[in-house]
């Protein structure tokens, strides 16, 4: 494989019932794109599904994890995966639906036109959220205003998933410094970007909450975002 362009991680854990129709509305947009499964060990069939799509797509790619660790550290595995063979874009990506594979091509146009990293945002102009109660709304919204005012960045979807990045930059951000697994990783990689001097961009998207499967979101990691920013303050990037 020689300098492959675009690269696309998605993390899953009991996404049985999405992979394949996630790999086909990718392959449809006929980008060229290649596409990483991170698997945690699914107890529902996950990496057996994915492994029966790569008989039929050499562009499908599954790595294969012996627990439940955590989305920070699925990322951080296929970032390295990603370096290795030397992709030009690597995107974040669930695989629950929320994000929109017609979004995709959007985000690495903006990388392609000068931006080190293109978010999919909710709270730009133009961004949207579907699906969610409106409480649940505020609570994401306010989250990401207390973010801006901790970390003093000018990013509005602090906490998105749904992101695109340049070579350049994941080769820079020390990796192995980052220890968040939740919410908190993403806050964290948008903030070493910026921190780093990177070009960060955000592009409306509409962000449509999961019909299959089940949330990711715990106590645990609301926690980890909310203390974790007074820690991302005091860590050194350069």
């Amino acid at each position: 494989m020689v300098n492959p362009r675009t690269l696309i991680i998605i993390p899953t854990y009991n996404e049985f019932e999405n992979v394949v129709k996630m790999v086909a509305k990718i392959l449809e947009l006929k980008q060229g794109y290649h596409i990483l499964f991170i698997d945690d060990n699914s107890p529902d069939g996950t990496a057996a599904q994915i492994e029966i799509i790569m008989n039929a797509h050499p562009e499908v790619f599954l790595e294969k994890r012996n627990g439940k660790f955590g989305l920070g550290t699925a990322y951080i595995h296929g970032f390295k995966w990603a370096l290795e063979r030397n992709y030009t874009y690597i995107v974040e990506m669930d695989c629950d639906f929320s994000h929109n594979p017609s979004d995709l091509p959007r985000l690495v146009a903006a990388c392609e036109q000068g931006a080190d990293c293109a978010i999919g945002s909710r709270y730009v102009k133009g961004g949207r959220v579907r699906n969610w109660p409106f409480k649940r709304i505020l609570m994401s919204y306010f989250a990401s205003v207390y973010v801006r005012l901790i970390l003093f960045i000018s990013i509005k979807d602090t906490t998105a998933g749904f992101k695109c990045y340049r070579n350049e930059v994941l080769q820079t951000i020390p990796l192995e410094l980052i220890p968040f697994k939740g919410y908190a990783f993403q806050i964290c990689m948008k903030y070493a970007a910026i921190r780093l001097g990177f070009k960060v961009k955000e592009i409306p998207i509409t962000f449509i909450d999961r019909v299959v499967g089940e949330s990711k979101m715990s106590t645990s990691i609301f926690k980890e975002a909310f203390f974790g920013v007074w820690q991302m303050r005091k860590m050194k990037w350069k």
